[in-house]
């Protein structure tokens, strides 16, 4: 029977909870090749979210929260599980073991913190599964940044000897993964604000989730003197390894911007909010063109691909369909493939992507009971 492994994932967006199945399916020299066998997104219920996005930010009573959301995580983890095993018609007995982000509440690695919550014993115990999970806080130990890690997956999956490749990441924060090909070494970090701004705005002004579309964007136009202001953010000026979080890009910042434009539209913000997401991974990206491989939910925006497309005129860009992945579950996939790399007791991280000082083996491990 081949190995199979479930990845779970919700991102800064909490758009929904991205579960992966994926299996062994043949080595090529060195390089071990994974499929996705099945995959679904399980929706959050909207008073999750709204717990989740208040335990974001400092508030009152944040313990008590704190432990209440993470058995919810873990019971919608749990439910995603089970509804994805039901429609691959497979069994817990068929899975090695589920590879666990969690729901990302605060990232602080300027303070040597990170906190992704999903109670790893609930889920372990919900499933019948062994669940692995944790999978950040041993870089950080090691002095690194505990984000991005899925470069390391995208190394061992989407590199390439013939080419250089760019894999690009757009959830709620983007980040992007170089590999360039032997000799030289896969770097990666995160670029800036994906869709975290725009959703926040959307939903401050139009309700729902997302801008599904980009519809209200396309009807806005680009503001250059508030995007010099959002561009002229510190963040984007830092060399890497650096990671950021919705703890950095926030409403709260834009809305002190705003104080000197009283009379911008808000489909003007939106319009160029998505221009300081397009812009600010353009500028990221190496100097050399070559091919740029899309995943995650700004895979579908097509104003946000239309104007990556414009700024970069000199790269192929694609999705990782290409690769055969679907974009939608590259990151389930990567934590999936995380287990397998902690159970097999192999280093999960790049220290040239996360600043660490040395490989290490990610996560801990919660047995099923």
């Amino acid at each position: 029977m081949r190995e199979r492994y479930i990845g779970l994932m919700s991102g800064t967006s909490m758009d929904g909870i991205d579960a992966v199945l994926i299996r062994r399916s043949s080595s090529q020299g060195d390089q071990t090749c994974w499929e996705v066998e099945s995959a679904l997104c399980h929706p959050w219920p909207t008073t999750v979210v709204g717990e989740l996005h208040a335990l974001c930010m400092p508030g009152e009573n944040e313990i008590d929260r704190l432990g209440v959301a993470d058995n919810r995580v873990a019971d919608e983890f749990a439910a995603a599980t089970l509804a994805l095993l039901a429609k691959a018609g497979l069994t817990a007995n068929n899975i090695r073991a589920i590879g666990s982000h969690g729901q990302t509440v605060r990232h602080r690695p300027e303070l040597g913190f990170t906190l992704q919550i999903g109670n790893g014993h609930r889920l372990a115990a919900l499933t019948g599964i062994d669940v692995v999970a944790d999978f950040r806080t041993m870089d950080m130990a090691l002095g690194g940044q505990g984000a991005p890690l899925v470069p390391a997956f995208h190394q061992a999956c989407f590199a390439s000897q013939a080419e250089p490749r760019v894999v690009l990441n757009i959830g709620g924060i983007a980040n992007l993964s170089v590999l360039p090909g032997p000799p030289e070494g896969v770097y990666g970090f995160d670029t800036g604000p994906g869709n975290t701004l725009l959703d926040g705005w959307h939903r401050r002004h139009r309700g729902g989730s997302f801008d599904a579309g980009a519809a209200w964007a396309s009807e806005g136009e680009v503001h250059e003197a508030l995007l010099g202001e959002l561009l002229a953010h510190p963040y984007f000026a830092q060399p890497h390894p650096k990671s950021t979080g919705r703890e950095t890009f926030t409403l709260a910042w834009l809305d002190h911007l705003l104080t000197g434009y009283p009379a911008l539209a808000p489909a003007d913000v939106q319009r160029t909010l998505l221009e300081l997401t397009a812009r600010s991974i353009a500028d990221a990206l190496p100097a050399r063109a070559g091919s740029l491989f899309v995943c995650g939910g700004g895979a579908h925006n097509p104003l946000l691909m239309a104007r990556l497309a414009a700024l970069l005129p000199r790269w192929q860009i694609a999705d990782t369909c290409a690769l055969g992945i679907h974009p939608d579950w590259v990151e389930g996939a990567a934590f999936a493939w995380l287990a397998q790399r902690f159970l097999a007791r192999e280093p999960g991280n790049l220290p040239a992507v996360t600043g660490a000082a040395r490989p290490a083996v990610l996560g801990a491990l919660f047995p099923a009971p």
